[in-house]
C-alpha cells in the first residue's frame, strides 16, 4: 500500500474525485458483477465454437440468450460485438475464389425460372452449386451441394476428387433419396450453367422425375444467391478448421458438418432457426429476416439476404 493509502481515508480520496463512499462501494460490487457476466457469456460462446468454429457474432447472440436469461445477465448485441473483440474471437472473412463453373460448352443451357419466385415450402426449389476444398496435402476436393431454397437445409451433397459430372449426380441422387417414392414432384431445380448440369445424364435424371430445370444466365452470383452462400458457410465456418489428408477422411468429416449445420446452425433469414426446424415444422413456419445487408450495383442500393 502506498504512503497516500496509509495516511489518508477513503472519505477524504472519494472526496477528491466527487462520490460518495457509498457510491464507491456501489460501483466496486458493479463492476466485479460486469467482469462474472462476461465471463459467463464467453464461457457460452467457447462451448458453442467448439462444434462451430467460425460461426457468427449474430448467430451467437440469438444461440446464447436462453442461457443469459437463465443466469439473469443482460447483454446487447453491440456489447457482445466489443466483448469478442476484446478477446480475439471476431470472425474475419476469408476471401478466395477457385472456379469451379465451366459454362462455354456446346450443351443445352435452360432459361433462369426463379427471377422474382419464392417457395412457400419445403422441396419446391432446390438450388445447386460446386466449391472447391483445399486439404492438407494442398490438393483440391470439389463438393457439390443441393440445398432447398425455403429451409436452406442441405438436401444432398458429395465430394470427390474430380470436377467430373458424377460428383454432382451423386449429390442429386442424395437429395432424391430424401423424398421418397413418387411418381413426380413439384419441383425446380437451380443451378448455374457449368457442364456438369447440362450433362445429357443430369438432365436425364431431373426430367425422369418431373424436376422443372431452371439455370443462371448472365453469371451475376446473385441468381445463384442461396447456393453460393451455403457453400460459404460450410467452408468458412466449418471445413476451414479442419486437415484432411484423404478423400475417405473428407468425405466423413463433410457429412458431419453437413449434419451440425443442418441440425444447429441458426439462420437469420429464417427467424434464427435451424434449416431442419424449418424442413420438418408440419405448418411451415413463417420466418421473418432479421438482418440485411445493403451494398451498391450499378449506383444502386440492392439488399443481399444473409444467413
Amino acid at each position: 500500500m502506498s504512503n497516500i493509502d496509509s495516511h489518508m481515508s477513503l472519505a477524504v480520496l472519494c472526496g477528491w474525485f466527487g462520490i460518495t463512499r457509498q457510491a464507491y462501494y456501489k460501483n466496486r460490487k458493479s463492476t466485479s458483477l460486469n467482469v462474472l457476466e462476461d465471463e459467463i457469456t464467453l464461457q457460452l460462446v467457447k462451448e458453442i465454437r467448439t462444434r462451430h468454429k467460425r460461426i457468427g457474432t449474430r448467430k451467437l447472440y440469438g444461440l446464447i440468450a436462453p442461457s443469459l436469461e437463465e443466469h439473469n445477465i443482460k447483454i446487447g448485441r453491440d456489447r457482445l460485438f466489443n466483448l469478442l473483440s476484446e478477446n480475439n474471437l471476431l470472425i474475419r472473412k476469408r476471401r478466395r475464389k477457385i472456379t469451379t463453373t465451366y459454362s462455354s460448352h456446346w450443351l443445352r443451357k435452360y432459361p433462369n425460372l426463379i427471377r422474382g419466385y419464392s417457395p412457400t415450402a419445403p422441396n419446391q426449389l432446390w438450388v445447386s452449386d460446386i466449391t472447391y476444398w483445399k486439404i492438407g496435402t494442398g490438393e483440391h476436393l470439389y463438393i457439390s451441394f443441393i440445398t432447398d431454397a425455403y429451409s436452406r437445409k442441405i438436401v444432398g451433397h458429395h465430394v470427390s476428387d474430380t470436377l467430373e459430372a458424377i460428383g454432382s449426380i451423386k449429390a442429386l441422387k442424395n437429395a432424391l433419396s430424401t423424398l421418397g417414392k413418387k411418381s413426380a414432384y413439384n419441383l425446380m431445380h437451380h443451378s448455374d450453367r457449368g457442364i456438369q448440369y447440362c450433362s445429357t445424364e443430369y438432365v436425364k435424371i431431373l426430367k425422369r422425375n418431373s424436376i422443372e430445370i431452371s439455370m443462371t444466365e448472365n453469371g451475376d452470383p446473385l441468381e445463384n444467391a442461396i447456393a453460393e452462400r451455403v457453400n460459404g458457410i460450410i467452408k468458412e465456418e466449418y471445413l476451414d478448421n479442419y486437415e484432411v489428408h484423404n478423400l475417405e477422411d473428407a468425405k466423413e468429416l463433410l457429412g458431419v458438418m453437413v449434419q451440425l449445420y443442418n441440425n444447429e446452425r441458426p439462420h437469420m433469414s429464417l427467424s434464427n432457426l435451424t434449416p431442419n426446424q424449418i424442413h420438418y415444422s408440419n405448418q411451415h413456419t413463417k420466418t421473418q429476416r432479421l438482418w440485411k445487408n445493403y451494398y451498391r450495383k450499378n449506383n444502386t442500393f440492392v439488399i443481399q439476404e444473409q444467413d
